[in-house]
Order: structure tokens, then C-alpha cells, then sequence
């Protein structure tokens, strides 16, 4: 297999989440060997059934908080990539101080344990989020300010800065992917995300109430978001290290109203009440010139292509059990204490 993934070990920390179990899946698909540590805090082990009999798999079930635990699961890995983290402004909301100790603490611990390990690549996730609220007349670029709006954002950021610091003096080249809010079908599927939470509702016949319908976000598919992990990974080392990166397309940002009309395409007469007043204030678009100009990276997925799917499927009951089903989000951890 004539690939620059093939042969090497790849650990996914987070790798049975809503991205991480897309990302694995294309790692084996390039010939890598796959190490994913999780602690399945949603019981979200189902994510990765179809694939724990691939002999280039291994699977670890454990804290990342836990230096030693992170340690044996790292051992011989020629490449590290942080998808875990508690995802989302409301989930971080809900637990601060765990949000704090994995998202901050438990990164940076890691970050400092690279070089030791002798890790070649690190890829840190972080989001389009710490952008919060900028002009949307004008794109956001990897130099532009930042300005975050949850302890989300602000934990991405703090951990962001910690690597950025360390990351020329380091052994391992570290890069940094900040990613546009995520779409897409995975096996840990999720709708508390917005396109597909109002496609979900609209094709379900319910009534859907939107906040703030005219602010602006970028999105990107989790397969686009996967495809650019895998970039970095491929990239020569030079090109990546230290530096920051903007995951999305130019063309795929919307605003909520936008959204709404997309999926009214599928679903005509649906119905929509709108209202201002949310408490999220996030108004941004991005540039992600550098990414595509640099690495040669292009999306290959749009919102308007997944809707249509997505309304199909909802309506001919592939996903009749949303509503209040821990499943599908990230509402309640359940196993971090």
C-alpha cells in the first residue's frame, strides 16, 4: 500500500466519539495500526463494533487523565491524536471543573509527556469557536483575535497557546486544527449539533424553535474533518509544525435562518418559530485559505448534500428514537467522575 499512514500507529485519544470512530476507520483503511483510548463517558462503545475484530486495531478503555494509563496506551506510537475532550459549550457549562481537568489539564500533561514517548506527529482538535464573535463581514484567520464565549472555547484556547509555546523547542512535530462546527453520519451519531438537531426536527413533523436565526458559523463535514487529520499526517513535518490551522470550507458557512431554508427544501411546510435573545451570542465566519493553500486540503462533503440524506433517512424511521435519547449527544457524562 503506497501511503505515507500505512504501517505507522496511530493512537486516537477519543477514538469511539462522534469524529474519532470515522477517524479510525480511515486509518485502517490507509494501513495503519490503530490504538484508540476512551473512556466511553457516553456509552459510546457501539461506535467502534464493526471494527474491534481488525487485527491492526487495539483498543484501550481508560482515563486520559491518568499519566500512566495515557503512557501504556502511547508506548511506540509513532503519531498522537486529542480528539477527547468534553465537547460543546453545554456540556462544559454542565461540568465545569471536569471540563477544566480533561480539556486543559489532562492535554497539556500530555503535550508534556510527547517528547518522552518519542512521538513523531501530535494533532491537537481544537475549534472555530475561540473566533466567539467577529465581524462577519470579514473572514477570521489563524492570526486574527480571538474571542471565546464559553469555557469551552476558553479551555481549547488555554491548551492551544500551551503547545503553541512549547512547540518549536519540542522533538515532536505538533500542529494545531481548529474545526468548523461538525456535521455528518457516524456510528456515534449525534443530533445536539445544529444541522442535524433542525433536520432531525423538521423531517420528524415537530415544531422548531430557532435563537438568534442570522448569526453566522462555519461547518464541516466529520468526514472532511477526518480527511484533514489525515493531512497533517501525511504532510511534511516542516509544513505543520507549530502551526495552526482552520478546518472547513469558505463556501459551507451559514447562518441559522440559512440552515432552516436548506432543510425546508426537503421538508416543504415545515414549521419554524423564530426568536432572539439566546444565550449564545457566537457570530463568526472563517477563512480557511491557509489550510487549502498550504496542504492542498479541499472538502469533499457540503451541508446542502447531506440534508437530503439525512431528512431520507429520518423520515423512512432510521432514527425514530432521538428525542431524549443520551445517545445521541453529548448531554450526560457518565463514566468520569
Amino acid at each position: 500500500m503506497n501511503d505515507e499512514i500505512a504501517g505507522r500507529t496511530v493512537l486516537v485519544v477519543g477514538g469511539a466519539g462522534y469524529v474519532g470512530s470515522v477517524l479510525v476507520t480511515r486509518l485502517l483503511d490507509a494501513g495503519a495500526y490503530v490504538r484508540v483510548l476512551d473512556q466511553l463517558i457516553y456509552d459510546n462503545g457501539f461506535a467502534l463494533a464493526h471494527l474491534l475484530d481488525n487485527e491492526r486495531l487495539t483498543f484501550h478503555r481508560g482515563d486520559m487523565r491518568d499519566r500512566v494509563t495515557f503512557t501504556q496506551a502511547a508506548s511506540g506510537a509513532d503519531d498522537v491524536v486529542l480528539l477527547a475532550s468534553l465537547v460543546g459549550d453545554p456540556v462544559c457549562k454542565r461540568y465545569p471543573e471536569l471540563a477544566r481537568q480533561v480539556n486543559a489539564d489532562a492535554a497539556e500533561r500530555i503535550i508534556d509527556t510527547l517528547d518522552t514517548l518519542a512521538v513523531q506527529r501530535f494533532v491537537f482538535t481544537s475549534t472555530c469557536s475561540n473566533y466567539g464573535i467577529h465581524d462577519p463581514a470579514s473572514l477570521a484567520h489563524e492570526e486574527s483575535e480571538l474571542n471565546p464565549q464559553s469555557l469551552y472555547a476558553r479551555t481549547k484556547i488555554d491548551v492551544e497557546r500551551y503547545l503553541l509555546d512549547r512547540a518549536a523547542q519540542m522533538q515532536t512535530h505538533a500542529s494545531v486544527l481548529r474545526i468548523a462546527t461538525a456535521y455528518g453520519l457516524s456510528p456515534r451519531m449525534r443530533f445536539d449539533l445544529t444541522v442535524s438537531q433542525f433536520a432531525w426536527e423538521l423531517a420528524s413533523g415537530r415544531e422548531l424553535l430557532v435563537y438568534d436565526a442570522d448569526t453566522w458559523r462555519p461547518y464541516c463535514h466529520i468526514r472532511d474533518i477526518a480527511k484533514a487529520v489525515m493531512t497533517l499526517l501525511r504532510s511534511a513535518p516542516e509544513a505543520v509544525r507549530g502551526e495552526v490551522f482552520n478546518v472547513g470550507d469558505n463556501n459551507q458557512q451559514f447562518t441559522k435562518r440559512m440552515i432552516v431554508e436548506e432543510v425546508q427544501k426537503h421538508v416543504p411546510g415545515a414549521t419554524v418559530e423564530y426568536r432572539d435573545g439566546d444565550t449564545d451570542p457566537r457570530n463568526y465566519r472563517v477563512s480557511f485559505d491557509k489550510i487549502s493553500d498550504r496542504l492542498g486540503f479541499h472538502p469533499d462533503n457540503s451541508v446542502q448534500d447531506y440534508l437530503g440524506a439525512l431528512t431520507a433517512a429520518v423520515q423512512a424511521g432510521v432514527f425514530p428514537d432521538v428525542h431524549g435519547n443520551q445517545r445521541y449527544g453529548n448531554y450526560e457524562v457518565r463514566h468520569l467522575g
